[in-house]
């Protein structure tokens, strides 16, 4: 498996990172591609697709061994299932799938082309094995079951920013923040409303407080 590609994001470390692509639209991201693969041709018509997806990497969660069952952090992190029943990293082989955006190609970029995308759920400087087109007519199922819904935490969180605060954060990135933020970045069985939590995104420490359904920006420190 070569590494043909690497994705920045404004994501430094996991935490904070949306669980899954496409919670989080508004959060951009590019694609700049190793020395060999920086061939034009390579993305011939690929900017006729709206959509693709990435193969890539869970670099920052190799391990020796696998666990046969994992413990999902949005179940609750007390229900056992099988990895293979799960979107978990820590698989025999640590490679994710992820549907994204593809909002445009830069194609004089330096080190270009560049893909610029929306809506990853990816770690800044995550390697990329692999990049397909998205098709709707095979990709898309409207009547696959989630043998999980209703189980899990899905509805977003109602996020309290106060304006001083999201005034230090530059208006571009403001919209995919509060994206992220509302999708409960803590795990599903911590409960502690006087906990402050908190991840760096796009050059700033961001933290903040959950109680119940609601999350509360207490602080924006600039890194």
């Amino acid at each position: 498996m070569k590494i043909i590609a690497r994705i920045h994001t404004d994501f430094p470390t996991k935490f904070g990172v949306p669980r899954q692509s496409g919670l989080a639209g508004a959060l951009e991201a590019t694609v700049v591609f190793e020395p060999p693969y920086r061939n034009p041709d390579a993305l011939r018509g690929l900017d006729g697709f709206s959509h693709i997806w990435l193969l890539w990497q869970f670099d920052r969660a190799v391990r020796d061994g696998w666990s046969a069952t994992v413990l999902p952090p949005k179940l609750g992190g007390k229900t056992r299932v099988g990895v293979f029943a799960t979107r978990s990293p820590f698989r025999p082989n640590p490679i994710g799938l992820s549907s994204v955006q593809l909002l445009g190609i830069d194609w004089e970029a330096k080190n270009g082309p560049i893909l610029r995308l929306a809506g990853a759920d990816l770690v800044d400087g995550t390697p990329i094995y692999d990049i397909k087109p998205y098709l709707p007519y095979a990709d898309s199922h409207p009547d696959a079951v989630d043998a999980f819904d209703g189980k899990r935490d899905a509805e977003p969180l109602t996020v309290i920013f106060p304006p001083e605060l999201e005034e230090k954060i530059p208006s571009e990135k403001r919209a995919g923040l509060r994206q992220a933020l509302a999708c409960g970045p803590i795990p599903g069985y911590q409960h502690d409303p006087t906990r402050r939590y908190g991840f760096n995104f796009a050059g700033f420490d961001v933290r903040f407080h959950i109680d119940g359904r609601t999350l509360t920006v207490c602080e924006v420190v600039t890194l």
